[in-house]
């Protein structure tokens, strides 16, 4: 039980009634969640508006309300506070709730349009291998200790992010690495979440159908930085021009990583194949199992922040030496069966299919043909579809339009914008397949000895949505059944 003057100290109260002495023993948003006693914070989100869930709350036993629309304070038995913006304030309440769990461990924040997942989840398998109990929440999973789930979002609700927090604590561990979305700092969901370090990978084209412009988008992404306290660490990429952005006004020590520039972590390439990576990194050469130039940039962001945490150099290089990209993340498929290889990964952006694709390129040999499946999310930023059709064709030998997630919109018509990227030549090397697992099929079908699929889109999602359901999907488990 949690006294609510405790809480809710010198927040801003717009309208309440007698607080005093009142309990709660728990915090939620979500009106299916409440129990006997519970506080239950209500505001209008994206998809739906928390205050018509206020009476379902009250009946199952919340005590007390906070809300943002006085419009919805009613009489009952339940205590209503009104506060200027429940949303944002949120994130403060569960912390408090849960006695600020992120002060007791380093949080590591990942954030930028591609690359967020690759380097949370080398962190976490780089502490973990020398030794460390980490944390990691990221969009594939969140994993601590013998917990394992499938994450929901990139970024949890800031509820459940502050209750897995305190989980953290509870079981010792001393780092956390998570991915911060833009969504999430937009919306508030880390706002009181104590960030000991903040990594920023890269920014492109994304999420413009939330942001509406490009603008929006890097300052949502700013905002990580801007909320650094001075005894924490910025390490962002100086390549990408928008990496100075990032800590401009920023309060904590800056650090910057490049292939390309000089700056304090510079690594350079030295081979990139299909087998992995040659690195000059920290001015020592080391293979890594990563493929891709933009892996150079993930393991290179990687070493620097241990490097910077205080890890020993020649301990870092031997571990990261081992390590594998995560799961959907270029990740690479043979079999003995099949004479050509395929790659899954989750490339959802023209920036990152470009970036696959290219990477590709540069690896395979003059002989070898790429083969490409790839769709577009229904419900989502309809002006990448066309520049993912036009990269796709650009740098494919074949390509194969398909479905991603329809979500609630046709196939077809995604399909449809997506062609309208293309030149008539472009089309006619083109296939066009509704179906995923038959696009997939047939790519396995054209592939030689040699060639490489590229199956982009889902990387580690294990499912397709479609008008509202979510039906089992595996890329890789598709891959792996034709090609044996």
């Amino acid at each position: 039980m949690k006294k609510l003057e405790k809480i809710l100290q010198s927040v801003n109260i717009l309208n309440t009634v007698d607080l005093n002495d009142v309990q709660i023993n728990g915090i939620t948003m979500d009106s299916r969640q409440v129990k006997e006693g519970f506080l239950f914070i209500a505001y209008k989100g994206t998809h739906s508006n928390g205050h018509d869930y206020i009476a379902s709350a009250v009946e199952k036993g919340a005590h007390v309300i906070v809300l943002d629309d006085p419009s919805y304070i009613e009489e009952s038995s339940a205590k209503f506070v009104q506060v200027q913006d429940a949303r944002q304030l949120t994130s403060e309440l569960a912390s408090r709730f849960y006695d600020h769990p992120s002060k007791q461990l380093k949080v590591v924040g990942i954030t930028g349009t591609n690359g967020k997942t690759t380097v949370a989840t080398l962190l976490h398998e780089l502490y973990q291998a020398l030794g460390f109990t980490t944390g990691l929440i990221s969009t594939i999973k969140i994993k601590f200790g013998d917990t394992e789930v499938p994450a929901k979002l990139t970024t949890p609700d800031p509820i459940s992010l502050q209750a897995m927090f305190a989980e953290m604590v509870d079981a010792g561990l001393s780092h956390v690495f998570m991915e911060v979305s833009s969504h999430a700092l937009d919306q508030g969901r880390v706002a009181a979440v104590d960030f000991d370090a903040a990594l920023f990978t890269n920014l492109s084209h994304d999420h413009l159908d939330y942001h509406k412009t490009f603008q929006n988008y890097l300052k949502a992404k700013k905002k990580l930085f801007d909320g650094l306290k001075e005894e924490a660490v910025a390490i962002t990429n100086i390549d990408d021009k928008n990496g100075r952005i990032m800590i401009q006004n920023c309060k904590a020590s800056s650090f910057g990583y490049a292939l390309k520039r000089p700056t304090d972590f510079k690594s350079k390439m030295i081979a990139n194949d299909i087998a992995g990576l040659h690195l000059e990194i920290g001015e020592t050469e080391i293979f890594l199992k990563l493929v891709g130039f933009f892996n150079a940039y993930n393991a290179t962001l990687a070493f620097a922040f241990a490097i910077v945490d205080g890890l020993e150099k020649s301990k870092v290089l031997q571990a990261i030496s081992q390590l594998s990209s995560a799961d959907g993340r270029m990740d690479i498929i043979r079999t003995q069966e099949a004479g050509y290889t395929a790659v899954v990964d989750y490339a959802h952006t023209p920036d990152a299919l470009s970036k696959v694709l290219e990477t590709i390129q540069n690896i395979k040999k003059p002989n070898q043909n790429i083969i490409t499946v790839v769709g577009c999310g229904g419900n989502r930023d309809k002006e990448k579809r066309p520049k993912m059709a036009a990269i796709g064709a650009q740098y494919s030998n074949k390509l194969i339009l398909t479905s991603d997630n329809p979500r609630d919109e046709d196939p077809e018509d995604i399909l449809s914008d997506m062609m309208a990227g293309m030149t008539d030549d472009e089309i006619n090397k083109s296939l066009k397949i509704t179906d995923r697992k038959e696009a997939i099929k047939m790519a396995c079908m054209l592939a030689q000895d040699g060639d490489i699929i590229l199956v982009a889109g889902k990387g580690h999602e294990t499912y397709q949505e479609i008008k509202g359901q979510r039906f089992p999907f595996d890329d890789k488990k598709i891959l792996n059944a034709f090609m044996h």
